[in-house]
């Protein structure tokens, strides 16, 4: 260091120390480091050792970042890399060194608490439901054995009463206090104990086991049935099920049927149906902006689902959406539809402004007749303006069959075409005054 070296004349340490140069660290010394810790993990007996091996890794990992390593030939594409290379042999030995800890009384918890989780969350059949008793009581034994405790289950049956039960298990191993070093042997036999236990639960019969026509079969479904003539027989049964009025069953095979067609069955049944319990199950999918639930709602004209639908209106990037909220907002009729679906008069999708003219036309609140008479004449596509014409005809007040009635020498023939049906309309109105 030079004798006018600020550093050196202010005597600050700190200013030393971040002038000090790093040392070089070359790939091959961090090689020769890289030998001696695969050396110690395979030599390691304890966590102790292990925690030792991932103090050198962590140095020599942070050595490789800081290292001056010559840079690969870009224009050599077999060159070596050997930054590459030392980083990919420390990953190797990190999860190796993983590999070798534990197990620990913490995985022992958490097997219990999975299998408790899916015991308590998994719809069972009788079946499955009748074998959950003897795998937790089985599991239950093993761990008294192990720890020499004396667990016994006092509650129900039932999956809950059975998840809750597994609680003594966790609190028994947790007080236990294992080491993973002194107690490697128990919590060996505990593991042991809890792969049993995950694979009687594994082997339960879930409610999904059962193939579609088996659930609905134990669900009464097909009870309606005597000699059918329609195929597949789930037509049969759920015409049968529509002239009883059983909302409930006609619900069952919209959602355990993965079929369009009988989706589409059970859909038309429960809009002619138009049940309050068809109306929330239709809503709740409606709230997925599930589309055929949004047009069943349209055809029920449900009121109360009048204000899911318009979040909708919005919905640029989804056009599809959007005609189908459209049409079943019209249907429905509602005024709290007519502001918002006016002002999509003038998005800029030409192939869903239509539905939203139709939609207002439908609705025939005589608030749209204005916007629509301007869309009439300024739109520049004329299947909108036809559109436009066809809505301002439906709300039907001598002003929007006027304001219709314009364009009955429009250069396009649609928009003519419905200005002269709008004419009749007013001259018929007029001859039944005159009368």
């Amino acid at each position: 260091m030079s004798d006018d070296d600020p550093a050196e004349e202010s005597g600050d340490p700190e200013d030393a120390e971040e002038t000090e140069l790093v040392p070089e660290v070359s790939a091959e010394d961090l090689d020769a480091r890289l030998d001696e810790t695969a050396e110690a993990l395979e030599a390691a007996e304890t966590e102790a050792d292990l925690d030792d091996v991932e103090a050198d890794l962590d140095d020599i990992e942070a050595d490789l970042e800081r290292a001056d390593l010559p840079e690969p030939d870009e224009d050599d594409e077999d060159a070596e890399d050997p930054r590459e290379e030392l980083g990919s042999r420390l990953s190797d030995q990190r999860d190796d060194l993983a590999d070798q800890r534990g197990p620990y009384a913490s995985d022992v918890v958490d097997d219990i608490e999975s299998a408790q989780a899916t015991i308590a969350d998994t719809r069972w059949t009788e079946s499955g439901e009748a074998d959950l008793p003897g795998v937790v009581d089985e599991f239950l034994d093993a761990v008294n054995e192990t720890l020499d405790v004396e667990l016994d289950r006092t509650g129900d049956d039932d999956p809950e009463s059975l998840a809750d039960a597994l609680d003594d298990a966790v609190a028994a191993v947790e007080d236990a206090d294992l080491d993973a070093d002194e107690d490697a042997e128990t919590i060996a036999a505990l593991l042991e104990a809890t792969d049993a236990l995950e694979t009687g639960v594994d082997d339960a019969e879930e409610w999904d086991d059962l193939q579609t026509h088996e659930q609905l079969q134990v669900q009464g479904f097909y009870d309606v049935l005597g000699h059918y003539k329609d195929f597949p027989p789930e037509l049969s049964a759920l015409k049968e099920h529509e002239q009883r009025g059983n909302v409930e069953m006609v619900l069952l095979a919209l959602d355990s049927l993965e079929s369009e067609f009988m989706e589409d069955h059970c859909l038309d049944v429960l809009t002619r149906m138009n049940d309050q319990r068809a109306f929330e199950a239709m809503h709740q999918r409606a709230q997925k902006r599930d589309r055929p639930a949004i047009r069943a709602l349209g055809k029920m004209a449900a009121e109360d689902a009048v204000e899911t639908l318009v979040e909708y209106v919005d919905s640029d990037s989804d056009p599809t959406l959007q005609k189908v909220t459209f049409k079943a907002l019209g249907e429905i009729g509602h005024e709290d539809a007519v502001q918002p679906l006016a002002n999509k008069l003038a998005m800029d999708n030409d192939e869903v402004r239509p539905y939203a003219a139709r939609a207002l036309g439908l609705i025939g609140d005589a608030r749209a007749v204005d916007p629509l008479a301007d869309v009439a004449a300024d739109d520049d596509s004329d299947n909108v303006r036809a559109a436009a014409l066809w809505a301002l005809r439906q709300i039907g007040t001598e002003a929007a069959l006027e304001a219709a009635a314009e364009f009955d020498d429009d250069r396009a023939f649609i928009v003519q075409t419905e200005a002269e049906k709008a004419r009749d309309a007013l001259d018929a109105a007029g001859e039944e005054v005159a009368a």
